[in-house]
């Protein structure tokens, strides 16, 4: 296996190519006049894409090549060259113009340190180019889908395209000639014809442009999530007064009833931002019981030249889909019991529902007081949902006898009125904040795991036009939880898109970084250091945008133990565990890290809590699976098999946990039973071998845990 060099690096890029048509018959009717011509092109392509925020990588031949951070800037250079190119060649006889192919796609680009990129990406954008006509452009799927809601272009479907060295077909979308040349050739011109106005904030070093949705400080991009970027907007433009709770309400979240935590994590957010905390609120001080003062003076100036937004693409219309994710709203549950002095039992386990659901970072989550308004209502469910602008709504009840309680709960789609989940829990407790601290946080795990499966669905019911950045997401979960080489590749593809359209969605970058890592470790993708780095970028990535989420945290966990960095990752799992108790997936995480180090009781506790927290969960044969190896390792080779048994029953189960039984059976020496399993295995994964095995668990620590692992598989006759 090649490795590349330690400086390159893995890049999500927008790649421009271009050429000019018919250069030899151009060469051919006028030599010294198509060499002027094409230095005069090329100085035209380099000062439009230098202000558009690109970058020339290379001008080879009669070509250029490009590259942006973003689609739009990318588009909109390519749109203002070809219609400059057009304007400067009028009156110039058709077949002398020099006219040039552009294409553009947005993808995975291997980046050199001298600045030279390689890749699909690159070869894609280079077969758009030859898609496009003389004069016009040619992009692929996912620059259609990240610019086609942000810029007044006409673009048509050219559908699937079979192209050279390409292994499927490229869907493309073209603008043709006569389209561009009525459009502007200018950042002042679309400025004009849009009526883009670029107003920038400013205080001390800071300066926030509400053009390019960016915070700069001293010049440089400061990472920012959208909604805390709007409450600093919202702040400094109002720095001369306090800004109420409910101004920020209305603003931030639309009118939108969500909990006092989400408001409290956006104002953690701005401040971490600005270098401020809530103990010193130098720049962003608390006013008790009414809102919130901005306490720097602050500046409004227009946006320079080359600081319009349309190099990049805007956040704020990236956000949208963030908007749209579920929201829930728990509901008092209803007390059973005569006494009506006992209403706190009930309202305590809602309160505790609703702070635990809070955790969960893809959630937007009611505040107790509207949830609760409604203890007496009559309102249907979708009233109420309406109402509490709620999509789902969780419900239930208490029931007390003498020391047993019985809780039943139930999420509802407050749309449909359909159950999407109920579950009842008895207990025998005399501890009533024991009692409210399980059953909350088994009832948040499992409505998350719940909802999150419910919003897979309904995004695959969806048409598959027009899909926003969360649709694309959970498109590509349902893909994710197949656990097969394909639905891994095609869930890259769509969290890829979904990046596209949503940069700073923390989730699509932290499941991509575990799609990648299961790549390498499920699948038949190489231990490559290059994914690896391409991993941790994502997930690192991840916990920038989004530092209270246990999930990048989880992720960045299992990316750290696949790099054999084992420390790091048992840090980065326990700190996803202390982020989120109610995330089932992030106790495994942990247990498997544990294992790996001999830590196996711990482990197997670990694996028990995931268990009992998300007995349904989808990742669920993994706890299993997982589990069976720690027990494997521990030499209880009986309990390996139960564990592994009980995985490989569920339909989505990866062909591992059927290896783990294969292994387990070979050391209890069953043989007739193990080669049953080994038939099994081989029916699921054709080819498993020792050699596999070994090659696969390449981030196992311990070599006798390895070798146990390989010679119970050698028993049960893999070879």
């Amino acid at each position: 296996m090649t490795s590349l060099d330690s400086s390159a690096r893995h890049r999500l890029l927008a790649i421009l190519a271009a050429d000019v048509a018919g250069y030899s018959r151009l060469m051919s009717l006028d030599e010294a006049r198509t060499v002027t011509a094409l230095d005069q092109a090329r100085s035209l392509f380099r000062r439009c894409i230098d202000e558009h925020d690109g970058r020339v990588v290379d001008t080879a031949g009669d070509s250029v090549l490009a590259v942006f951070d973003t689609a739009i800037g990318a588009v909109t250079a390519a749109v203002q060259i070809q219609s400059l190119l057009e304007r400067q060649q009028l009156g110039v006889r058709d077949e002398r113009c020099m006219r040039f192919r552009v294409g553009i796609h947005l993808g995975d680009v291997i980046e050199k340190s001298d600045g030279t990129v390689y890749g699909d990406g690159v070869n894609i954008a280079a077969r758009l180019e030859g898609l496009a006509e003389p004069g016009g452009i040619a992009v692929s799927e996912m620059v259609h889908g990240a610019v086609r809601d942000r810029m007044s272009l006409s673009f048509e479907d050219a559908g699937d395209q079979n192209v050279k060295n390409i292994a499927r077909p490229v869907r493309s979308f073209v603008i043709a000639r006569s389209v561009l040349k009525g459009t502007p050739t200018s950042v002042e011109d679309v400025r004009h014809e849009h009526k883009v106005a670029t107003p920038v904030i400013c205080f001390e070093d800071f300066e926030l442009d509400t053009a390019r949705f960016e915070l700069r400080r001293a010049g440089q991009r400061i990472p920012i999530e959208p909604q805390a970027f709007d409450l600093l907007v919202l702040l400094a433009r109002n720095h001369d007064r306090t800004v109420t709770k409910e101004e920020v309400f209305s603003t931030i979240w639309a009118g939108r009833v969500v909990s006092d935590a989400a408001l409290s994590s956006q104002v953690k957010a701005a401040r971490r931002a600005l270098g401020d905390d809530g103990a010193s609120q130098r720049i962003i001080s608390t006013v008790h019981g009414r809102g919130f003062r901005f306490l720097m003076p602050a500046e409004h100036r227009e946006a320079r030249a080359g600081e319009t937004g349309l190099g990049t693409e805007p956040p704020a219309e990236a956000a949208t889909p963030v908007q749209a994710r579920p929201s829930v709203a728990v509901l008092p549950l209803a007390n059973l019991n005569r006494d009506p002095d006992e209403d706190y039992l009930a309202d305590g386990i809602s309160e505790d529902i609703t702070t635990a659901l809070s955790k969960h970072r893809w959630l937007t989550v009611v505040a107790r007081n509207p949830a609760f308004a409604f203890r007496h209502s009559t309102d249907g469910m979708r009233t109420i949902g309406q109402k509490l602008h709620a999509d789902y709504l969780v419900t239930g009840s208490v029931r007390k006898a003498g020391t047993r309680f019985r809780i039943t709960v139930q999420v509802v789609d407050a749309a449909t009125e359909s159950s999407v989940w109920s579950e009842r829990f008895d207990r025998n407790v005399t501890d009533i904040f024991e009692l409210q601290d399980d059953i909350s946080e088994r009832v948040a795990a499992r409505i998350e795991a719940e909802l999150g499966l419910s919003e897979q669905r309904k995004a695959e019911r969806r048409p598959r036009k027009n899909l926003g950045a969360w649709d694309l997401y959970q498109l590509g979960a349902a893909e994710f939880y197949k656990f097969t080489a394909e639905s891994n590749q095609s869930c890259q593809e769509l969290l890829r898109r979904s990046i596209a359209i949503d940069p700073d969605f923390a989730g699509a970058h932290s499941r991509l970084a575990y799609a990648i890592v299961l790549s390498m470790v499920y699948f038949d993708a190489p231990n490559d250091p290059a994914l690896m780095d391409s991993a941790l970028a994502a997930a690192e990535r991840a916990t920038e945008l989004d530092d209270e989420d246990a999930n990048a945290y989880f992720t960045l966990g299992r990316v750290r133990l696949a790099r054999r960095e084992y420390d790091l990752a048992i840090d980065a799992l326990t700190h996803a565990v202390e982020l989120n108790p109610c995330l089932a997936v992030t106790y495994c995480g942990l247990g498997d890290s544990l294992a790996y180090e001999g830590r196996l009781d711990e482990a197997i506790q670990q694996f028990e809590t995931a268990i009992q927290l998300s007995p349904h969960d989808p990742f669920r044969w993994a706890f299993y699976s997982y589990r069976s190896l720690a027990h494997l390792f521990q030499g209880e080779f009986q309990a390996a098999a139960s564990w592994a048994r009980k995985a490989v029953q569920i339909p989505n189960a990866q062909y591992w946990a059927r290896a783990h039984l294969v292994a387990a059976l070979g050391h209890l020496g069953d043989h007739g039973q193990a080669q049953s399993a080994l038939q099994d295995l081989l029916r699921v994964k054709p080819g498993f071998s020792l050699a596999f095995a070994k090659e696969r668990l390449f981030y196992l620590k311990r070599e006798e845990q390895l070798e146990s692992y390989l010679s119970g598989l050698r028993k049960a006759g893999v070879t």
